[in-house]
């Protein structure tokens, strides 16, 4: 089975690859496949590569399991359920290839699946009304009217698409226009978009999944607070949160979609069901940015940042890449919470497991010195950690000021306490080695 992938590219799409599949249907990423790029791509000029573990070349690609970068477009969560209805599939990974030919048509990114938007546009002409849409306010967002409710239903495929919309949450990509109305993403041309969000609604129906949603917005204030990268302010009204997009750029009139890329993708893992080490994901990550250094910074900022704000939910997709014409850096932060509270009970999924002994290290001083960097790289990264504990230090007074609720505060400080131990005591170290 034929998979025909579009690349958005001078404000419009074109073919750039296919890959052919052999028995989709077992659903078992194991399994012999092609990955080619069109020779017309190929040869011309300028072009960007579909991701970054293909670049750009004419050969025809014998691979002996799937591309990851599939698995980045794979619908999941509420959006998969949807697909599921209407392709009339059971789930499981048998599912996975064909729901992607199918939902694939608007994901995050600048890729795209041409057997989705074919899929799509078939699915919207089956109602005729659909395409007459005069945008919603805010308040028929936030109580869930019954035209938005429907309106959603005949698109909800919009919100099945990659990266930023897997997960159990509900989730819609929604645009805004000049005159302040909200649209399906997708449903409105580039020349009358003016802000690009996701809408995130809780995961569940209780409290706690109330609670972590509100307080998304306020960790998303404190990360900011702490020089983490971020985009666009999270906005919470009415248990929905409204999350600027960060792949998607509007300057003099155009929309420039942004190439992005899980960790998961560049790292190569295949299926939903590996667990790849932070070691490891680093290292892919590493192989890739553009100044390794201070992306290797980041991404361990980040992840102090999650285990002293109790961030459990720190998966392989939930770290990105994008690529900015030739420069490759982590995303913005996203989904960033006290995870800690979900009612599912969401463990830490990446774990620094030593490369040797596969025993996890739990102080950032052994973390760094199993980290496969020269000395003069080790130390500079020391260092930036050691002065990263005031800002650690002084979370108790960003989270307060960005508006945690007190009792996560209150929750929080032992976790805090040692992340800010650790750190300064990195210190110790860097004198130590002169």
């Amino acid at each position: 089975m034929d998979c025909t992938f579009q690349i958005f590219l001078n404000d419009t799409w074109v073919n750039c690859a296919t890959v052919s599949v052999q028995d989709a249907a077992r659903g078992d990423p194991q399994t012999p496949n092609t990955f080619e790029y069109d020779l017309d791509y190929a040869f011309a000029p300028d072009v960007e590569p579909l991701s970054l573990r293909f670049p750009v070349n004419a050969e025809l690609q014998i691979l002996d399991r799937w591309p990851s970068f599939l698995f980045d477009l794979i619908p999941q969560g509420s959006g998969r359920q949807f697909l599921l209805g209407e392709l009339g599939l059971n789930d499981g990974p048998a599912a996975d290839f064909l729901l992607m030919r199918a939902g694939a048509f608007n994901p995050i990114g600048r890729v795209r699946v041409e057997e989705a938007v074919q899929f799509y546009d078939a699915h919207v002409r089956k109602y005729p009304a659909s395409t007459t849409d005069r945008g919603f306010t805010l308040e028929q967002i936030t109580g869930r009217s019954d035209e938005f409710n429907e309106r959603m239903l005949i698109h909800s495929m919009l919100a099945a698409s990659s990266l930023g919309v897997q997960g159990a949450a509900p989730k819609y990509l929604l645009t805004t226009d000049q005159e302040g109305k909200w649209h399906a993403d997708g449903a409105l041309a580039d020349a009358h978009a003016v802000e690009h969000f996701i809408v995130k609604r809780p995961r569940g129906k209780t409290d706690a999944d109330r609670k972590v949603l509100r307080n998304e917005a306020a960790y998303m204030r404190v990360a900011a607070a702490v020089g983490i990268r971020t985009a666009g302010a999270l906005r919470h009204h009415e248990d929905t949160l409204f999350i600027p997009r960060f792949d998607r750029v509007r300057t003099h009139g155009r929309v420039e979609r942004l190439h992005q890329e899980s960790a998961a993708s560049i790292a190569g893992i295949v299926g939903f069901n590996a667990h790849p080490t932070q070691f490891e994901l680093l290292a892919s990550l590493r192989s890739v940015v553009s100044d390794r250094t201070s992306e290797t910074i980041e991404f361990l900022k980040r992840d102090v940042l999650n285990l002293a704000m109790r961030n459990t939910d720190n998966h392989a997709r939930n770290t990105a890449v994008q690529k900015t014409r030739d420069h490759v850096r982590l995303t913005p932060l996203f989904d960033f919470a006290p995870m800690y509270l979900d009612p599912d009970g969401i463990p830490r999924a990446a774990r620094w497991h030593h490369p040797a002994t596969r025993v996890e290290l739990t102080e950032w001083r052994d973390v760094l010195a199993a980290l496969p960097v020269d000395d003069a790289e080790r130390g500079h990264i020391r260092l930036a950690l050691h002065r990263f504990a005031p800002q650690i230090q002084a979370l108790d007074a960003h989270m307060l000021a960005a508006g945690v609720d007190d009792d996560i505060i209150r929750f929080l400080r032992p976790h805090i306490a040692t992340q800010v131990q650790q750190l300064s005591a990195l210190g110790e170290d860097q004198h130590g080695s002169h």
